[in-house]
């Protein structure tokens, strides 16, 4: 999927219907739209970093359900901390 010329075309943090990938198409990096994903972006990074220092704490004595979960929800972090880098190389590519 291109942009069309002077625009640009950014993948959003979140998905759409049917687990479907959401873009962007703009000429203003500073939209409503782009400002959202912005702070998606950054609460996404923020909650992955606080599950990793979490997950530090637990995994010496965790139970076999405690993992389970941790598993789970690492899992959740990990796929939205690479979505949200996908979307920044492809900008930074665009920028260049």
């Amino acid at each position: 999927m291109d942009a069309t010329p002077g625009r640009t075309l950014r993948l959003l943090p979140w998905i759409g219907e049917g687990a479907k990938p959401c873009f962007l198409i703009t000429d203003d990096g500073g939209g409503r739209v782009s400002r959202m994903a912005d702070i998606a972006e950054a609460v996404r990074l923020d909650m992955a970093a606080r599950l990793l220092a979490h997950a530090d704490d637990l995994l010496p004595d965790a139970t076999e359900g405690q993992l389970r979960y941790l598993a789970e929800r690492l899992t959740e972090a990990l796929r939205d901390v690479l979505r949200v880098a996908e979307s920044r190389g492809r900008r930074s590519v665009e920028e260049a």
